[in-house]
């Protein structure tokens, strides 16, 4: 049971990473508690060291964030919130640093990749880290005017290094969607706006299952707005789907879709009904244009 007194929301990382950048826009009167893995992120708050999670699912220019799908069902968690977040990166140096000075960046793989014109325009070498705000701390430990990070303003102020260039991602849409979780679910009706429901699914092993299993959606004019398939069980056979779905369980037209899908399917599992954030408009507009 969670301590009224318990204030913290976890994220994966170090002080600094996007993740803690989330947290402090989703939750700016909560104390963000780092963790080293996604895993020790659910631990947190199954065990009551966190109130909170929030936790990446998927980026406009990386696509999904590995292992999430994985975690999700087995979590014993509910998802309560989704939360855009725009992913800015800094060239960061030590103070006094100037462009000339540097020969290799730091940063993870992702943040990387996604700032690859810039690295390249500065003639740079890219080293991997498992974290962008792990690679600002090491920069301001090593205080090497050669060696500079990738990674949030924020990570920036935590460790004392000067932003050299903002803004350098290539693409300028690039922002990661996470999902806020919690041990209980939100008591929610199919009247309280517009909500969606996330849940997991595997299909029968017969002719067209996942055709037919999904044709209910279509049929009751429910928009899925999410369908990623995985593979479980360690072969190449069994596969289990995790869809996100306008709606709310209990509303009409998601109810029969739901009902229909369950003819196809060994088990149905719910993960969470929860508000669509108006933001996911914005962006969606943006990515069209």
């Amino acid at each position: 049971m969670i301590s009224e007194l318990n204030n913290k929301i976890a994220f994966q990382g170090e002080f600094g990473a996007n993740g803690d950048l989330a947290c402090r826009a989703v939750h700016s009167d909560m104390e963000t508690l780092p963790c080293h893995t996604f895993e020790d992120t659910f631990t947190a708050v199954r065990e009551g060291q966190a109130r909170y999670l929030l936790i990446p699912i998927d980026n406009t220019v990386a696509g999904r964030v590995a292992d999430i799908h994985h975690l999700l069902p087995d979590s014993g968690l509910n998802i309560i919130g989704e939360h855009f977040q725009r992913v800015e990166h800094h060239l960061l140096v030590v103070k006094g640093t100037k462009l000339e000075n540097l020969t290799h960046v730091h940063s993870h793989v992702h943040a990387l990749n996604q700032c690859k014109k810039a690295i390249r325009d500065y003639g740079l070498e890219p080293m991997v880290h498992v974290d962008t705000a792990a690679a600002a701390r090491e920069i301001s430990e090593r205080g090497e005017r050669a060696h500079a990070a990738i990674a949030s303003e924020l990570a920036g102020e935590i460790y004392s290094l000067d932003s050299l260039r903002a803004n350098i991602e290539d693409a300028d849409h690039n922002t990661t969607r996470f999902l806020l979780m919690a041990q209980d679910p939100l008591m929610l009706s199919p009247d309280d706006g517009d909500l969606i429901t996330s849940f997991v699914f595997r299909v029968r092993n017969v002719s067209a299952a996942l055709f037919k299993a999904l044709g209910g959606f279509a049929t009751n004019g429910v928009n899925m707005i999410k369908l990623e398939s995985y593979l479980v069980g360690g072969g190449f056979v069994a596969a289990q789907f995790y869809a996100e779905v306008e709606g709310h369980p209990e509303k009409k037209d998601v109810r029969l879709a739901l009902e229909e899908l369950s003819f196809f399917t060994h088990e149905v599992r719910f993960l969470g009904v929860y508000p669509r954030n108006p933001a996911r408009d914005i962006i969606n507009k943006n990515g069209a244009e």
